[in-house]
């Protein structure tokens, strides 16, 4: 993990054996946001902040992919939360249009657009198991 200083981390991710399903479950920290390599608060500031005043040490292209990686699941992100809510039993936020408020303050309904709704966002949807996974591997076939 890169903080916004470009210092790597490394960190351990402590692997779960579920005692009912039998799989190993991956525990996901706070800080985290599953396949990207800045930690979720630097990606946060990124979406957060159009201008160049960012304290995230990273170069244009990554700034860049990380805002087209944000808005390419916003959709997703949001119809993840709705669905979280609805399966607990909470009511549905009203929102006035789909498009009056930019895409991180309507996660913020949900989640609340104080610091760190990004973090608390990712946990939601995560732990919902409603994640989509962005890696895969291909494995191929020897004659």
């Amino acid at each position: 993990m890169k903080k916004g200083c470009g210092l790597a981390v490394i960190l351990i991710i402590r692997r779960l054996r579920c005692t009912a399903c039998r799989r190993i479950h991956h525990e996901l920290p706070d800080c985290l946001v599953p396949y990207k390599h800045f930690e979720s608060v630097c990606i946060e500031e990124v979406i957060d902040n159009d201008s160049d005043e960012l304290s995230v040490a990273a170069d244009e292209s990554t700034l860049y992919r990380i805002r087209k990686w944000f808005f390419e699941q916003i959709f997703h992100l949001l119809g993840a939360l709705k669905s979280i809510a609805l399966s607990l039993g909470h009511d549905l936020v009203k929102e006035t249009s789909e498009l009056s408020l930019p895409a991180h303050q309507r996660l913020g309904l949900y989640v609340g657009s104080k610091p760190g709704w990004l973090a608390r966002t990712v946990r939601a949807v995560a732990n919902s198991n409603l994640w989509v996974h962005t890696r895969f591997a291909f494995l191929s076939k020897s004659s």
